[in-house]
């Protein structure tokens, strides 16, 4: 039994050699649909002038070929071989891989799980490529293959009533028409003077201890970056307490009007 991360060579030493054959994508679905994996056709060999001559016959039970639409064809049944060396100094091997259910040795206890199998099953002595002869059916068969391909993928399809669910596209979010009216007011707003600026905001912190900036924006009219550049030299922010989010001036610009200056 072969442990993890070893190959099984009793094919190398056995000195097997192999035919690497390319088959046509039809071909390969039209095996696969054989009964119980058996016999797909049969390939004779012989010789022409000295050189090999090799063709392969598919079985007639699997020239049908189900199209979309509806459509069928009948698969080429003969197939000539374009045989090909195999490049000098060039090796190609065959392996297979064997999942086992269950180890091979069994012991007291029963049988375990065994591990994936890889075996060499020989070395590449052919190879070959497995063409369609030209006949009416193979032609058939390439003509539909071009029509599948050539339709689009998608297709216009017209509605006959409204669509009615809840998915309604929307030609602009809510979050979008805020942000592009905020931006256009943003616009509008011209930068004054910072000397300007810093009177106004003395003035109104004359009248109130703490404002948040939507109101400082109001009483300014400036737009909101440049408001805080101004702010951050004069004033607090507050991020916690009674006056959370507000703004309020630093202690050593503070100078309220009478009864007002612990206005809340």
């Amino acid at each position: 039994m072969s442990e993890k991360g070893e190959v099984d060579l009793t094919g190398a030493k056995l000195n097997t050699g192999v035919w690497l054959v390319k088959v046509p994508k039809y071909l390969a679905t039209q095996w696969a649909k054989a009964p119980g994996r058996g016999e797909v056709g049969k390939i004779r060999i012989g010789k022409n002038q000295g050189k090999a001559e090799v063709s392969f016959t598919l079985n007639e039970d699997l020239t049908q070929i189900d199209c979309a639409g509806g459509k069928s064809v009948s698969a080429p049944r003969e197939h000539p071989f374009t045989m090909q060396t195999v490049d000098k100094g060039q090796t190609l091997a065959v392996f297979t891989e064997t999942s086992s259910g269950q180890s091979e040795e069994s012991s007291g206890s029963g049988a375990g799980a065994g591990p994936d199998k890889i075996a060499l099953e020989g070395v590449v002595v052919q190879k070959a490529e497995c063409r369609p002869a030209a006949s009416e059916n193979y032609m058939k068969l390439k003509r539909i293959q071009i029509e599948e391909s050539s339709k689009p993928v998608r297709l216009s399809q017209q509605l006959d009533k409204a669509v009615t669910n809840n998915y309604k596209p929307v030609a602009n979010h809510a979050y979008n028409r805020e942000y592009d009216k905020k931006k256009k007011e943003e616009g509008k707003r011209a930068r004054a003077d910072k000397q300007q600026v810093l009177d106004m905001l003395f003035s109104a912190f004359e009248k109130h201890q703490f404002y948040n900036i939507k109101d400082l924006v109001d009483i300014t009219k400036q737009p909101v970056n440049y408001l805080k550049e101004i702010l951050h030299d004069i004033g607090i922010y507050n991020v916690k307490g009674t006056h959370k989010n507000t703004w309020e001036l630093r202690p050593e610009y503070r100078h309220y009007q009478g009864d007002e200056k612990m206005d809340e």
